[in-house]
């Protein structure tokens, strides 16, 4: 069995015309490949959202909660 560093999932990405535009000129002037552009973005994504989303469902089952008779 071969052992990967990676677990892959290909993805596809539609993009404007300018979006791509604009990520093809990042990549040519500072010559990285899109790939690990947007690799590097989706890191940099924050993280607080799925704890925004816990509390916001928490709140609402307790106010639905108080609201039975």
């Amino acid at each position: 069995m071969m052992n990967k560093k990676w677990a892959t999932k290909r993805i596809t990405l539609n993009l404007a015309s300018g979006e791509a535009e604009k990520l093809e000129r990042y990549c040519q002037q500072t010559g990285r490949p899109a790939t690990d552009v947007i690799r590097e973005l989706i890191r940099g994504l924050p993280i607080q959202l799925q704890t925004d989303l816990n509390s916001i469902e928490q709140n609402y089952s307790t106010t639905i909660g108080q609201l039975r008779i």
